[in-house]
């Protein structure tokens, strides 16, 4: 039995959640998401609060039973306050600029590396070197900020390139010269 997958998930005020099969649609005040549950999973929508129960206690189902109650939250979650992640910019001359959809990134190439946004994605930049990437969908908010973080993964001698914000770099020593 799935410790994660026996809590109940709250629904607050204000948020809507419509069960049509094993398709769930939540709604609420910073737009709507929908996801596709697993069909082994049986879910219940009370009037404050959403219950999963998983038909077996076997592994797999033990393990269907948390990643299904973990999705229902993470939709909850992000139309209620939606997710947040933190990127800083380290190197001379190392930038980003944004207009409209379109992030472009000054990073030490020869050429500007220009990143389009998807949608239900907004990037914020706050002095040049620190972005934050925002959405009401937590796995589309990490997937874009892993993207441009790929564009120039920090260094381990100086620590240039883009790292998350609570990401530590393990230093190198240089030539012992």
């Amino acid at each position: 039995m799935s410790r994660i997958g026996k809590l109940p998930v709250a629904i607050p005020a204000g948020v809507k959640i419509s069960l049509d099969g094993n398709s769930m649609t939540v709604v609420g005040p910073k737009g709507s998401l929908s996801q596709q549950l697993h069909e082994r999973m049986t879910i219940a929508v009370e009037t404050d609060q959403v219950v999963v129960t998983s038909p077996s206690e076997n592994k797999q189902d033990g393990a269907l039973h948390g990643l299904t109650r973990s999705l229902i939250n993470n939709m909850v979650v992000g139309v209620t306050a939606g997710y947040q992640k933190d990127l800083e910019i380290n190197g001379v001359g190392y930038r980003a600029e944004i207009s409209g959809n379109i992030l472009t990134l000054a990073l030490g190439y020869s050429h500007p590396v220009v990143y389009e946004l998807p949608a239900g994605i907004s990037v914020e930049i706050e002095k040049q070197t620190k972005l934050s990437v925002r959405g009401i969908d937590k796995q589309l908010v990490g997937s874009a900020a892993a993207k441009i973080r790929s564009f120039r993964k920090p260094e381990p001698y100086k620590g240039k390139g883009i790292k998350y914000a609570d990401e530590h770099i393990v230093r190198k020593a240089g030539k012992a010269g």
